[in-house]
């Protein structure tokens, strides 16, 4: 088993699992402490590290870290991450949530396309992806910005019209007032208190509904 990641599972050891996708800082603090959140909920919750324990805290830093990831290999990472996380805490045929934000939203975005036959609900914060979902077996929640200079508005009504064209259950949130990373406290010059805890209550109940 690849051991790098981290995993926080439910003090039940029962519940289903969520695959956490972390941003272009890495896998920090926040990211794990937002799968103890998901633990706390009665979920089994996984996140891959893809920088392999390196973090960033800058956004120059963070640039950097991205531009060092291969595509080929951050697949196989994912994939790898979403079959450990099926293994700890599902039934043959049960499906998975991811959670993924910015790139980590990309990422998961890209794993409901390909794998549809383990992700059933999938939840995007701040990030649009074009794809084919046809054969997708999920469900889509999307957590937006109301001012956000890395995702455009029509992205968003290109990936809506592309998801209800293919008949996929659906939802586009936007906070007003909120930037890009208004979710992550760590990031004190974006973080959105209120977005958050609404974003947070949104989330949960959509990954009981449909994971």
């Amino acid at each position: 088993m690849d051991t790098e990641f981290y995993l926080a599972q439910p003090k039940s050891r029962s519940g289903k699992g969520v695959l956490v996708i972390h941003a272009w800082w890495g896998l920090n603090q926040f990211f794990k402490d937002l799968c103890d959140r998901l633990a706390g909920e009665g979920f089994f919750a996984l996140a891959p590290d893809l920088y392999h324990g390196k973090t960033a805290s800058t956004i120059e830093g963070a640039k950097k870290l991205r531009s060092s990831l291969k595509q080929e290999v951050v697949a196989r990472q994912i994939t790898s991450a979403a079959e450990q996380l099926h293994n700890v805490c599902c039934l043959a045929g049960q499906g998975i949530g991811v959670v993924g934000f910015s790139l980590g939203g990309y990422w998961g975005l890209w794993l409901a396309e390909e794998k549809a036959n383990l992700v059933t609900a999938t939840v995007a914060f701040y990030v649009t992806r074009n794809g084919d979902y046809s054969n997708s077996q999920s469900a889509f929640q999307f957590h937006l910005a109301e001012k956000d200079e890395y995702v455009s508005t029509s992205g968003v009504k290109k990936l809506q019209k592309s998801l209800t064209s293919v008949d996929k259950v659906s939802a586009f949130y936007t906070y007003p007032g909120t930037g890009h990373w208004f979710f992550e406290s760590d990031r004190t010059d974006a973080y959105n208190p209120e977005a958050a805890r609404i974003a947070w209550n949104r989330t949960i109940e959509f990954l009981k509904m449909y994971a």
